[in-house]
């Protein structure tokens, strides 16, 4: 009877774990990396119920490994994911995130919002917009913090729009692009704001194009939003320092 008991309890667990993950995934906008976790979760479950003894040593050690690896890509991101002490700069890059339809999704509005401090504190710098037209978006990422923007005072000769760029690279290499074009150089000229757990990818990849760069964190969202997208940041990470991209 008590053999009965655990093994209900043992299937109960997955099966609340795929009806959570169920619910991040599809009745919950920017839950996916969260519904994903949910679903290892409930499969090695599963896997640690019916599976010989030797087999489960075999996982457990896996698991043990790939969350090593895992918290080692984390860790940077968990450190640079807020505004650095210095971020005056001559040029601030303002990294885009998804448009619905014409309105800007939280975590844009969220760039937006911090854009607009920062160009009220340092009333001297430019903005160099950058984002440009994904699938489902009615207007660009950068025309739509542009006009934001500029409907919260900020004057649209502050205001630069990179329309072209698909990637966190791109954005970069664009952005760089125009500020030659201007005659400055970006090494040590330039801010860059994203979401907060975007910094340290963003710097890191500006810093392989030989350009220093100071950071600039917008809000990350509600705690639970937000750990989605620190576990989604770790994978971005391990993926730019194996394959550089």
């Amino acid at each position: 009877m008590g053999e009965v008991k655990l093994m209900t309890v043992w299937w109960i667990t997955p099966a609340l774990l795929i009806i959570s993950a169920f619910v991040f995934r599809y009745c919950m906008k920017g839950y996916s990396y969260i519904a994903h976790l949910l679903s290892m979760a409930a499969a090695f479950t599963v896997i640690y119920t019916v599976c010989p003894s030797e087999l489960c040593r075999i996982i457990t050690f896996l698991i043990i490994g790939g969350t090593a690896l895992f918290i080692g890509f984390e860790i940077p991101v968990i450190l640079y994911a807020h505004t650095d002490n210095d971020c005056k700069r001559k040029y601030l890059i303002v990294l885009g995130a998804e448009v619905i339809g014409s309105k800007p999704s939280r975590s844009l509005q969220y760039r937006i919002d911090a854009a607009k401090h920062y160009l009220e504190r340092f009333t001297e710098s430019t903005a160099i917009l950058s984002g440009g037209n994904g699938p489902n978006e009615d207007m660009s990422e950068a025309s739509c913090m542009f006009e934001h923007l500029r409907d919260y005072g900020i004057a649209p000769n502050r205001m630069i729009k990179e329309e072209y760029s698909s990637s966190t690279r791109e954005n970069l290499s664009l952005s760089f692009d125009i500020i030659r074009s201007l005659g400055d150089e970006p090494d040590g000229n330039v801010a860059i704001l994203s979401s907060s757990y975007h910094l340290y990818r963003a710097k890191k990849t500006a810093l392989s194009m030989n350009v220093r760069a100071t950071g600039v964190a917008g809000y990350p969202g509600n705690p639970v939003l937000a750990a989605n997208f620190f576990i989604r940041e770790a994978l971005g990470v391990a993926r730019l320092l194996i394959l550089g991209r």
